[in-house]
């Protein structure tokens, strides 16, 4: 696929998760993001079982602590044989840098391939209002998420996780093979839910998005697979 969609799984159990699975064809290996609340939940098994199905795992925990903190815990996780994983680059550089060094070194140690390390800009469920009355960051939104960004490059990531509104840009000022991730992916009878910035898939593709997460608009949906396959068929035409 072009532009991968991300599965955002969103849920409490597995149970949960393997009901929903299992409405999906078995030839057809998904992208699937793992958050914090299952993760938290079933641990590093839930990784582990994905991978075995043949699914590749975005494992977005949004690491955001220390340098020697974050290197450790990336050690364990680039043992997990994901495909990716994320921090906040409000972090800073040493916690970046930190952060690919823990990543490489576990997947060195089992050897499997390295995780793609994603840095948060801002949040996607954050205005602009938000950003300079409660950060208290002077920017504008695209010149808080430029800054960030390019921070998180020169620190060694691979990409950011940040709107579909400001992948232009920010490919203008970075490699070219920078990844941009972007959450806020609606279709365009879909609700908004709790997102402030979003763009249908067609247009993030446009716009320069290397992938799409999608949670609730596919998760909730009546039908999650034609959904998902909505969501694909709209970036085909």
């Amino acid at each position: 696929m072009k532009t991968p969609v991300m599965i955002a799984l969103d849920f409490e159990s597995v149970e949960e998760l393997q009901s929903f699975l299992k409405q999906f064809p078995s030839h057809l290996k998904l992208t699937v993001k793992i958050g914090m609340e299952l993760f938290y939940g079933q641990g590093p098994q839930i990784v582990r079982n994905l991978r075995q199905k043949g699914h590749a795992v975005f494992l977005d925990l949004k690491l955001h602590d220390i340098p020697n903190t974050v290197e450790k815990a990336m050690f364990q996780l680039g043992k997990l044989g994901i495909q990716y994983t994320t921090i906040h680059a409000l972090g800073g550089k040493p916690m970046i840098q930190a952060t690919k060094r823990g990543l490489m070194a576990g997947a060195r140690a089992a050897k499997v391939p390295v995780p793609k390390l994603l840095a948060v800009t801002e949040l996607t469920s954050i205005s602009e209002r938000q950003l300079q009355e409660e950060q208290n960051v002077p920017l504008k939104m695209n010149e808080q998420v430029q800054k960030l960004a390019q921070l998180a490059e020169n620190a060694g990531a691979d990409g950011v996780i940040c709107s579909p509104h400001e992948v232009a840009q920010l490919k203008s000022a970075l490699p070219a093979d920078f990844l941009y991730v972007t959450p806020g992916i609606r279709m365009p009878d879909a609700k908004k839910d709790d997102q402030q910035r979003v763009m249908t898939p067609a247009e993030a593709q446009k716009a320069g998005s290397s992938a799409l997460v999608v949670g609730r608009p596919i998760t909730k949906a009546a039908d999650p697979v034609v959904a998902y396959q909505r969501i694909v068929e709209s970036m085909q035409d």
